[in-house]
């Protein structure tokens, strides 16, 4: 199989920097399905063009494994060395993975810009026809140019295969270009060579964030590239709802606006102190931050060595990459880089990557969730994850009428589903802890009204055994 990508952008050659493969090699790679080929067939300041080609071993790749009882030549006599398909996702990422990371020493300013570009497959199996391959590849902004290839040229009785001959072209970034092949070709295919499971859909919204969540055939490509698996496909598309929701609310002055409500009173860093104190009281080592956001709380915990194990965790792409800016990720020493990681995850769907921890802060997240996803949320955190210690924190909404700046029956941002009396969080709270046995104490955040309470409520849960 075949990829060839193609540059106008003048000049052309730097192509060669951008995919760290110089235009003068001739360049294999031995892989576990074969041998794949990389090289320049032009590279010229006006045109450059640089292929990929896949030597798919099919012989070797079923050495050794049981043969298929319905048809014992399948294995042998097949069309996986000839079309595209996961195992070139797999050659991209390993001979273009700085590429397809969007990393380049020697021209960073170009592998951020977009130029144009076009890519070739010959051949694509395409389940779905021409019309699903447009309904991918167009939303996306590529112009698509599509050769469908008979069965048999000598038989045209027998009709139209699955295969084409397709040319898309856009003016993207390389990186996007390749992350965009990297998903969707498996996808045309329906089919992979490997086992589908968790790692997979770890791929799909790593590779997908920015532009999968808005796409028209979301669900389609979710299915077909997580093999028709039901549970994953629903994880996925629950995450990238969630994703969603959180990237409708992220102009500035949306999230400036209880910024500038609560600045007055200094109330976050009050309520940063509070959750790092009582973290620190429970003698928490490894702590997950669940809805980390831009990394506030992350920053604070860095600093307190007891904390030897850091996880940060948000369904917004945007939002970690701009903690991952602030923190300053790239250039911390090594010994503070081992003890922080940050994830891509939803808090209303199971996630393993959870287990383990001593204790966890979740702050001013839940009112963000609509109320019927809470027991989804309360089954994730306190039954399935199940810290040693919770620390959440949520607004009161007793406290709003002391703000003059908020408008009667407003809540505090645009973006909260719900904000709790006192008497509402605790009883949730008691609830919570009851049906997984916790016990769950409560302290106030900020200055406390004689009325009205504090404008930040905190419970601490703790497991009973623990105690």
């Amino acid at each position: 199989m075949l990829l060839s990508i193609t540059t106008t952008h003048r000049p052309a050659s730097d192509l060669g920097y951008l995919l760290h493969k110089h235009p003068d090699k001739f360049q294999s790679f031995d892989l576990s399905f074969g041998r794949v080929h990389a090289y320049y067939p032009e590279a010229g300041d006006d045109r450059c063009t640089a292929c990929l080609l896949l030597d798919v071993d099919a012989v070797g790749l079923v050495r050794g494994r049981s043969p298929d009882q319905d048809f014992l030549l399948a294995q042998y006599v097949n069309d996986r060395p000839y079309v595209a398909s996961s195992f070139l996702s797999v050659a991209v990422a390993q001979v273009f993975g700085s590429a397809l990371q969007g990393k380049c020493k020697d021209r960073p300013e170009l592998a951020a810009a977009p130029i144009p570009l076009e890519a070739r497959l010959d051949v694509l199996p395409v389940r779905g026809g021409e019309a699903f391959l447009r309904a991918v590849f167009e939303p996306l902004g590529y112009a698509v140019e599509a050769t469908r290839h008979p069965l048999d040229e000598h038989f045209p009785e027998w009709g139209e295969s699955p295969y084409f001959s397709v040319a898309v072209r856009h003016t993207v970034t390389l990186s996007e270009l390749l992350t965009h092949l990297y998903v969707l070709v498996p996808v045309f295919d329906a089919r992979k060579h490997y086992y589908v499971g968790d790692d997979e859909l770890e791929k799909l919204l790593a590779k997908g964030a920015g532009w999968l969540t808005r796409h028209p055939a979301k669900d389609e490509i979710a299915r077909r590239y997580l093999g028709n698996r039901p549970s994953l496909v629903r994880q996925a598309l629950g995450r990238l709802v969630d994703e969603e929701e959180a990237g409708e609310d992220e102009s500035p002055e949306k999230q400036q606006a209880e910024e500038r409500l609560e600045k007055p009173t200094r109330l976050n860093d009050q309520r940063l102190g509070a959750v790092v104190a009582a973290l620190r009281g429970s003698g928490a080592r490894r702590v997950l931050d669940l809805g980390c956001g831009e990394g506030k709380l992350l920053r604070e915990l860095l600093k307190d060595r007891q904390f030897e194990e850091i996880l940060g965790l948000d369904v917004s792409v945007r939002s970690l990459e701009i903690a991952s800016r602030r923190l300053k990720m790239e250039r911390l020493p090594d010994a503070q880089a081992k003890r922080l990681k940050l994830l891509h995850g939803s808090l209303t769907y199971r996630d393993k990557r959870l287990e383990g921890f001593d204790a966890a802060a979740v702050v001013e997240v839940i009112e963000h969730l609509d109320p019927p996803r809470l027991r989804a949320f309360e089954r994730v955190l306190f039954e399935c994850a199940r810290p040693g210690t919770v620390v959440l924190t949520t607004p009161n909404r007793e406290f709003n009428v002391t703000w003059e700046a908020l408008p009667a029956g407003q809540f505090r941002h645009a973006d909260h589903r719900f904000e709790w009396t006192r008497r509402e969080f605790q009883d949730w709270a008691a609830g919570v802890a009851a049906r997984h046995g916790y016990a769950v104490r409560f302290l106030p955040v900020g200055p406390e009204h004689p009325e009205h309470g504090p404008p930040t409520q905190m419970g601490v849960f703790d497991l009973a055994q623990s105690r």
